[in-house]
């Protein structure tokens, strides 16, 4: 189910042409989420099943996908992994029924950027959609920058490249996802600060409001699980119990 709420207009909304692919098995999903987008100027294509998604993934080239794990003929993961296996750039959202953190755990390993549980507020969803279309924009623009000094970091045999967003340990690439990339980079480059987890998902995801703590959670342990020689006992990422996590050199 999701969260109905009266549709007001708003004459303030920026007009937005970006296309959004939204995967669901549920029509009134469909057409809540159909209603909200459009409302906000976005192009939007819809699927009910796994392999209408990919059928349609392959001819839109969307901007964004919503994608839900529950799915008909070809289950949401799979979608994930497809998509991935053809670009790490375009944002993906996950819409599920379920809050286990595996199921989170299994969506961001293969790449998921972000994790929205049924139900939820479509206004909501169109506010993170923003953001990650945001976020994604201003990455692309970065990849095409001149390399300065600054946009890489090197220690102890961890290098992080901000512009190729590329990383190595011990000379041997590193395989992360858009948003374990963007929660990385952040803490190193902000060595020694403390940072809670409602600071990361407000400076990371820009989700001040509406963010669910356990996604920073998630994205720190895969990140310990990456970077880390013994993720039990890391070395650069640290927890400050109680409060936060922290950055080591």
């Amino acid at each position: 189910m999701v969260a109905l709420e009266e549709v007001i207009p708003d004459n303030n909304v920026m007009t937005e042409t970006a296309k959004i692919l939204v995967v669901d098995d549920e029509s009134n999903i469909l057409d809540v989420l159909e209603l909200y987008l459009l409302r906000e100027g976005f192009q939007v294509v819809r699927a009910s099943d796994g392999q209408a998604a990919l059928k349609l993934y392959s001819e839109s080239q969307p901007d964004l996908v919503i994608l839900d794990l529950m799915l008909p003929k070809v289950e949401g993961l799979s979608v994930l992994k497809h998509i991935r296996q053809q670009t790490a750039a375009l944002p993906v959202i996950l819409l599920t029924a379920k809050s286990q953190e595996d199921d989170k755990l299994a969506g961001f390993a293969s790449g998921a950027d972000d994790y929205v549980t049924k139900p939820f507020s479509p206004r909501e969803l169109v506010a993170r959609v923003k953001v990650a279309l945001r976020r994604n924009r201003e990455s692309q623009k970065a990849a095409g920058k001149i390399i300065h000094k600054d946009e890489a970091i090197s220690l102890d045999g961890l290098y992080i490249n901000r512009t190729a967003r590329k990383v190595e340990m011990n000379g041997k690439p590193v395989e992360l996802t858009a948003k374990e990339f963007d929660l990385l980079w952040f803490l190193a480059n902000n060595q020694g600060q403390v940072f809670s987890r409602e600071q990361l998902l407000d400076r990371v995801w820009d989700y001040s409001f509406f963010g669910e703590m356990s996604t920073v959670t998630v994205h720190i342990r895969r990140l310990r699980e990456k970077v880390e020689a013994d993720p039990m006992r890391p070395r650069h990422i640290k927890t400050v119990w109680g409060v936060g996590y922290k950055f080591e050199p």
